[in-house]
């Protein structure tokens, strides 16, 4: 081996390897990303209905539309819950939101092709939905996406059995949400109650615009 006798010689190598090093670094991390984000986003094909059955609390969520997250942080607990129906291809869904002591109980059935479920909101907008990989052995993850009149809009929220996740399951779902350009996630308090699968009493004929109006927000 030589040895290089000038300094500044020997100066300008060492820069040039460190320069070669990190662009191959650079280079490599530039790659993987889309692998992982391939991984990610992509829909679960190989679905079983019955995994969905039951109750989900929501453990966090994001979506591209100010409005409709600000509405989603106004509540203080979330609850989804998937029933078969009498066709193979039909979901029954509700979804409960709690307002401090006040529950809001929205039902609706939803159709499935393949990776594809799509809600039946009577024309009034357009909602469907895939689930998406995770690790999380008792967690789902929905990506939404809602067209209508005043917004086209991308949703992702992270569902699970429990009321908190692990923190790397959440780092999960936030590496989720980077691969779709979403805002940091808005993470439910696990602490505020849950409301019950069944109300109490009818909601009012008054309050039926309003959740119509919820929906429609999407939160």
């Amino acid at each position: 081996i030589c040895k290089i006798k000038n300094p500044l010689l020997l100066l300008i190598i060492l820069l040039v390897a460190v320069c070669a090093v990190t662009f191959i670094y650079l280079m490599c991390g530039s790659q993987a990303a889309p692998l992982v984000c391939e991984r990610l986003v992509h829909p679960l094909d190989q679905l079983v209905p019955h995994h969905f059955e039951g109750s989900w609390a929501l453990v966090a969520g994001s979506l591209n539309h100010s409005p409709s997250m600000e509405a989603l942080r106004r509540r203080d607990s979330i609850t989804m819950y998937f029933s078969n129906s009498s066709e193979a291809s039909t979901l029954s869904y509700t979804q409960i939101n709690r307002f401090g002591d006040q529950c809001q109980y929205l039902r609706y059935n939803i159709s499935a092709e393949g990776s594809t479920f799509t809600f039946d909101v009577q024309s009034r907008f357009s909602l469907s939905m895939y689930f998406l990989h995770t690790s999380c052995p008792d967690c789902v993850v929905m990506r939404w996406l809602v067209k209508s009149s005043r917004r086209i809009s991308t949703d992702l929220y992270l569902l699970s059995r429990r009321r908190e996740v692990e923190q790397k399951e959440l780092e999960e779902f936030r590496a989720q949400l980077k691969c779709y350009q979403l805002p940091e996630p808005v993470v439910m308090d696990s602490t505020k109650a849950l409301c019950p699968e069944q109300p109490e009493n009818q909601p009012t004929a008054a309050a039926a615009p309003q959740a119509e109006e919820t929906v429609a927000q999407k939160a």
